[in-house]
């Protein structure tokens, strides 16, 4: 009998164990810092409503903790930070019309806007592949560390590869920190979907540090172990960490000799004034780029244009209002349905898009699109 009961207890605590381990997010209080675990290695630490609802009740449990002075996010499995949101069931449940696909970009916004704003100093440890929605949960953030395995994109209107999803625009508050780049290197990565790569990430402005992958352990615990840190000391400690890291230190900046160009020819009153530019300017990179955008939906080459446009002069919040509709509108169209089948569905990277040609897509359409959603629009 006690055996039975001993082999009953074993296995229960393997299954509470298990349940454990297989948590997609982990929270955790270590010392006086807040970390999240992103936990999903298997699919990419990919982002779901589920994660999103245990972030954020969280984050505003600890921005109003008098014993948790700083928060730190990174991602499990070596691999991702987080390369994107749980697209699969967004775009099923904007199919049927099921409220998920209204649910997940209104909390997915409400999660960013609270990073954005967080009264406390907030950490992202960008190691790994950083797209989609893992930039919305590290970009507005006070400190984003990126390391040598940091790969970086806002890939929404590409259509390049497995991670990429096409026929949406660079949402999570891209239409804010894009514009506030340099130059018109925000509109350049937001349009081609132009990936970013390690010490790279930095030197665009997305990162703030710059810290080799072995030396993050390391710096989480000297973070962790701070007393009542101010700004300036966090500052210090990353500082100091990206001092000792000389990894590609002698490299220059992958688009350095591209700024010029770049600026030249992506300033235009619209895209297909800055397809003219790049086919008459006639040069390896311009015809690069051309080829790039002629394979992108037009439709949301043009929302995305304007999108960061107007986000130069928003507020983070406004500009998520603003993506919020824009997210609504690409869920009503379908495009970005067809996107999502050519790339991650039937995986021909064959998309038919409707309309076709940039000439075909009218202002009033990218307007509509635009538009308020009276008592649907997002509210913080």
């Amino acid at each position: 009998m006690k055996l039975r009961s001993l082999c009953r207890l074993q296995r229960i605590q393997g299954h509470m164990m298990s349940s454990k381990v297989e948590a997609e997010v982990l929270l955790e209080k270590v010392g006086n810092a807040g970390v999240i675990t992103i936990n999903r290695p298997k699919v990419l630490n990919a982002l779901n409503l589920t994660m999103i609802r245990q972030i954020y009740p969280q984050l505003k449990k600890w921005e109003n903790d008098n014993e948790t002075d700083i928060m730190i996010i990174k991602g499990a499995g070596g691999k991702a930070f987080c390369a994107g949101g749980d697209i699969r069931a967004v775009t099923e449940a904007g199919k049927v019309g099921d409220s998920l696909a209204e649910d997940f970009f209104r909390e997915e916004y409400i999660l960013n806007n609270a990073i954005g704003a967080c009264r406390k100093p907030y950490i992202a440890l960008i190691d790994g592949i950083t797209m989609g929605g893992g930039v919305g949960l590290s970009v507005h953030g006070r400190f984003r560390v990126a390391t040598e395995k940091t790969l970086f994109a806002m890939p929404e209107t590409a259509m390049v590869r497995l991670f990429i999803l096409v026929g949406l625009f660079p949402d999570v508050g891209g239409g804010h920190f894009l514009p506030r780049l340099r130059g018109k290197l925000g509109l350049f990565l937001a349009l081609t979907g132009f990936r970013l790569k390690g010490r790279d990430v930095q030197r665009a402005g997305v990162a703030t540090h710059f810290v080799e992958s072995k030396k993050i352990p390391d710096l989480e615990k000297e973070l962790v172990d701070l007393k009542s840190p101010s700004a300036e000391d966090i500052s210090r400690v990353l500082d100091s960490y990206q001092n000792q890291s000389r990894l590609d230190s002698e490299k220059v900046f992958v688009l350095d000799k591209h700024m010029l160009d770049i600026d030249r020819l992506f300033s235009s009153s619209s895209v297909e004034g800055i397809m003219q530019n790049l086919k008459a300017d006639g040069s390896e990179f311009a015809n690069k780029q051309a080829e790039t955008l002629s394979r992108m939906s037009p439709t949301s080459l043009k929302i995305t244009y304007k999108q960061l446009q107007a986000g130069a002069s928003l507020s983070l919040q406004d500009v998520l209002v603003m993506e919020y509709r824009l997210s609504q509108a690409c869920m009503r169209g379908c495009d970005f349905y067809e996107g999502v089948r050519a790339v991650l569905v039937d995986k021909d990277q064959n998309p038919k898009w409707n309309p076709s040609t940039l000439e075909e897509v009218s202002d009033q359409t990218v307007d509509q699109c635009f538009s308020s959603l009276g008592e649907k629009d997002l509210t913080f």
